[in-house]
């Protein structure tokens, strides 16, 4: 039996998916929640094979908590779910080490076998995303650059920001203006637009 968490505050999508997984003799939905921060204290609740995320939840988003997944139950896979088609986020899911990676438009019976081969050790990337995303530019930004930057579009300040991560107030800054460089950025509201718009941060 393959045990599934899903993780997607849409009520009405995580019905649907819980109703359809329910129809599956060798699949067991586990547990449900509504946003990226319930993700591992359910997981460590429920020990489930495979997580069903969607990438845009409240609190943390998808892949942020995949990788907390993966440190923290390392035992179940993750497939990620999206609306979106940002090239850049698939290439930080597979960072993270997430082992599937579809639209929220796939067929549900494609849904259901990317489950069962990732509940196998398998992968499960949608063709056109997986290409979308070798066309795409990689990211210029480094990962202090980019932690800042996602830190920022929160609206955090450098002080804050600085304190959170532990750095200088002068290091958080140099990495902003960095960022905004690298990212051929009027100021730092429109670098958060170009990386978020890449799938970056």
């Amino acid at each position: 039996m393959i045990r599934v968490l899903i993780a997607e505050d849409m009520h009405l999508l995580r019905e649907a998916l819980v109703e359809l997984l329910r129809l599956e003799d060798d699949i067991d939905v586990v547990a449900q929640v509504v946003a990226g921060t319930q993700i591992v204290p359910a997981a460590e609740q429920h020990r489930p094979d495979v997580a069903l995320i969607d990438i845009d939840l409240p609190g943390v988003d998808g892949v942020t908590a995949a990788a907390a997944l993966r440190e923290r139950v390392p035992g179940c896979r993750v497939v990620i779910v999206t609306a979106l088609s940002k090239p850049g986020e698939l290439r930080r899911a597979l960072d993270t080490g997430v082992a599937g990676f579809v639209p929220k438009d796939i067929r549900p019976v494609e849904l259901v076998e990317a489950i069962r081969t990732v509940a196998a050790g398998g992968q499960a990337i949608d063709p056109a995303l997986a290409l979308a995303a070798l066309r795409a530019p990689a990211n210029p930004l480094t990962q202090r650059e980019t932690e800042v930057l996602r830190l920022s579009a929160t609206g955090a300040q450098p002080m804050e920001i600085a304190e959170r991560l532990f750095l200088t107030y002068g290091t958080v800054r140099n990495y902003l203006t960095s960022a905004v460089a690298k990212l051929g950025a009027r100021n730092r509201v429109d670098a958060v637009r170009i990386a978020s718009e890449a799938g970056w941060i």
